[in-house]
């Protein structure tokens, strides 16, 4: 299993987190999305068969793309 953490500066209300939340946890593989207004970042924890390219790729078609990728 795998932990990313996605900065996304598009994230502005309740509404873009839910959005991404929901998208992104429909993906295969994706275990779980936390998206915050606050600090405008995304956690993803994810198994094959979904990948950071996967994740990434999803997130810029629904808008919200990720503009780096932060280390835990």
């Amino acid at each position: 299993m795998t932990t990313v953490v996605y900065s996304v500066p598009a994230i502005s209300c309740g509404h873009c987190t839910h959005t991404i939340e929901t998208e992104v946890g429909e993906l295969n593989g994706v275990q779980s999305v936390k998206a915050a207004i606050d600090t405008r970042k995304v956690e993803i924890t994810f198994d094959a068969p979904a990948t950071e390219e996967t994740i990434k790729s999803l997130l810029a078609e629904i808008n919200y793309p990720a503009e780096g990728l932060i280390t835990l």
